[in-house]
C-alpha cells in the first residue's frame, strides 16, 4: 500500500469539511479531503441546496397561480413533479463539482473511499488513516486530522424507514411520483419545508409533532404565526401527539398517533410517511476506539473548547451535534486556523442565525423573551408586522411580522424572531448587531432605504423603543 503525508486529512466534504480544507491550504498547509460519496456531503447534495431548489419552484408555482391577483392572465398552471426532482437534482450536481474546482485550485488532494483512523504509533508519529474505496485499499498520514463526517437522518423506535412508503428526507426528494397525501413527523425546519414543499404543489399534507407546537425552538409566537399560516393553506397539524405505529400496507403507510395528554388515538392513512426527527452521527467504523475519542449519549463527538477530541484529532459540525450548516462552515474555518497556528476567532455561539426556508420564512438569532426572562434579562421588546409594510404589500406577501428585543439597560441585541418574506436574509442585518456595538438606538437612527423588507427591522426597534412611527 502507498503512502502519503499531508498537514492536514479533512474526513468529510460537507460544508465544515470543505471548507476546512480550503482555509487550511490557504495558509500553507498541505491538505487531503477524503469523502466516501459526493462532494459537497449532505448539504450541498440531499440537504440546504436541493430543498431551496425544490422551494424555489413551490414558490414560483404558487405566484403563477395567483397571477391573477397581479394583473396577469395565465392559462393552466400545474406542478410536472419528475421535472421539479431533475431541476434540484441538477443544481445539485453543479454546486458538487464546484467544490471539486474549489479543491483544484486551492491544491487539495481529493482522495474517494471511507476513511477510518489506525492505531496510533506513538504521540509523536502522525496518524494514519486508511481508505477503502472501489479500487481497493490505501493509507494516507496526516498531522492533524479534522473529523466532519456529518449525520443522518435517525428514526423512532418501532417505526422502520423503508425507502418506499416511509421514507427520509433523501426520498422525499427523489419519489419518482408526487405523492397524493403525505404524513410528515416532526416539525422543525426539516419537516416544515417539506411539507410547505409538497403542500404548494398539492399534496394532502399532516404534520404530528410530539412537541406543543410547530418549530418549538422558535419563540412561541413564531410558532402560532406558522400555524395559523399553515392551516390557512390547508396543512393540517397534530400537536402535542406521539406517533405510535407506522406500517407499509402496500399501497399506504396507515399510521397511528395518540395525544401525549391521554385520550382518542387517531389513524391516518397516507400515500407516504416522512420521518423528519432529528439525525445520528456518522462516528461508526471510523476508528475512534483507538483514540479513546470521547462520545456523549447521543454518539455525538465531544469536543474541548477549540474543538479538539484527542491528540491532533479534531472535530467540527453535525458529528458532533452542532447543527446547522453555516456552524460547520465557521468551526471549519476556526480549527483550520488553530492548526496554521495563526490568530483563530472563536465561534460565536450565542449569536447564530437559524433559518426555516417554508412558506412563511422563518428566521432568529439569540434568545427568545421567555428564555431573556428565565435569565432575568431585562428587555425592550418591538413588533413589526408585514402588513404595516408597504413593500410588503406591493409584493403581495403581508404575513408574519418582526420581533426583536433589545437590552433596556445597555441597549444591546438580546435576540430577533421573524416569519414573513425575505425574512432569511434580513436576519444577517440583527446577527451583525449581536456581533458588534450596534444598539437600539444606532440602529434606528440608520436610514434604511425606502420601499424595502429591511424597514421591519427600523419599525420594530422603534416599536421597543416607544417611538414607532408606522404603526
Amino acid at each position: 500500500m502507498s503512502e502519503t503525508t499531508y498537514d492536514v486529512v479533512v474526513i468529510g466534504s460537507g460544508p465544515g469539511g470543505y471548507v476546512a480544507a480550503i482555509r487550511a491550504a490557504q495558509l500553507g498547509l498541505q491538505v487531503a479531503c477524503i469523502e466516501r460519496e459526493t462532494l459537497g456531503g449532505i448539504c450541498l447534495n440531499w440537504g440546504c441546496i436541493p430543498t431551496k431548489a425544490l422551494l424555489k419552484t413551490a414558490e414560483v408555482l404558487d405566484t403563477m397561480l395567483h397571477a391573477k391577483d397581479y394583473g396577469i392572465l395565465v392559462g393552466d398552471v400545474k406542478p410536472d413533479f419528475p421535472a421539479i426532482i431533475s431541476r434540484s437534482r441538477g443544481i445539485a450536481d453543479k454546486v458538487s463539482k464546484g467544490i471539486a474546482f474549489l479543491f483544484k485550485k486551492n491544491k487539495i488532494t481529493s482522495l474517494a473511499g471511507t476513511a477510518k483512523l489506525a492505531p496510533r504509533a506513538g504521540a509523536w508519529k502522525p496518524h494514519q488513516i486508511e481508505i477503502t474505496s472501489g479500487t481497493g485499499k490505501s493509507v494516507v498520514s496526516a498531522k492533524h486530522v479534522i473529523i466532519a463526517t456529518g449525520a443522518r437522518a435517525r428514526s423512532l423506535p418501532g417505526i422502520d424507514i423503508d425507502g418506499d412508503r416511509i421514507i427520509e428526507y433523501r426520498k422525499a426528494m427523489t419519489l419518482e411520483a408526487q405523492p397524493k397525501s403525505l404524513v410528515v413527523l416532526g416539525a422543525g425546519a426539516i419537516g416544515c419545508e417539506f411539507a410547505s414543499f409538497y403542500r404548494s404543489l398539492g399534496t394532502e399534507v399532516t404534520i404530528v409533532e410530539f412537541m406543543p407546537r410547530l418549530v418549538p425552538n422558535e419563540d412561541p409566537e413564531i410558532s402560532k404565526e406558522l400555524q395559523r399560516a399553515f392551516e390557512k393553506r390547508g396543512i393540517k397539524a397534530l400537536t402535542d401527539h406521539k406517533l405510535t405505529s407506522a406500517k407499509n400496507a402496500g399501497g399506504k403507510v396507515t399510521i397511528t398517533a395518540e395525544p401525549k395528554a391521554g385520550g382518542e388515538a387517531k389513524t391516518l392513512e397516507a400515500d407516504a410517511l416522512l420521518v423528519a426527527v432529528g439525525v445520528a452521527p456518522n462516528t461508526e467504523n471510523l476508528g475512534l476506539e483507538h483514540h479513546q475519542v470521547p462520545l456523549n449519549k447521543a454518539g455525538f463527538i465531544e469536543v474541548d473548547q477549540d474543538n479538539k477530541c484527542g491528540d491532533n484529532l479534531w472535530a467540527i459540525g453535525d458529528v458532533i451535534g452542532r447543527g446547522l450548516a453555516h456552524v460547520a462552515s465557521a468551526e471549519g474555518v476556526f480549527v483550520a486556523e488553530k492548526i496554521a497556528g495563526v490568530h483563530a476567532e472563536r465561534v460565536r455561539y450565542d449569536a447564530i442565525p437559524a433559518c426555516t426556508y417554508c412558506h412563511p420564512e422563518i428566521a432568529s438569532v439569540g434568545l427568545t423573551e421567555e428564555k431573556a426572562k428565565a435569565q432575568s434579562i431585562p428587555v425592550k421588546v418591538g413588533k413589526f408586522p408585514f402588513s404595516a409594510l408597504a413593500k410588503a404589500r406591493a409584493g403581495g406577501d403581508t404575513t408574519g411580522f418582526v420581533k426583536v428585543l433589545w437590552h433596556a439597560e445597555t441597549g444591546a441585541l438580546v435576540g430577533a424572531h421573524m416569519i414573513g418574506p425575505a425574512v432569511t436574509d434580513l436576519i444577517a442585518e440583527l446577527t451583525l448587531a449581536k456581533t458588534t456595538e450596534v444598539n437600539a438606538e444606532s440602529l434606528v437612527y440608520t436610514i434604511h432605504a425606502h420601499p424595502t423588507f429591511a424597514e421591519t427591522i427600523k419599525g420594530a426597534t422603534e416599536a421597543a423603543l416607544g417611538h414607532a412611527i408606522d404603526l
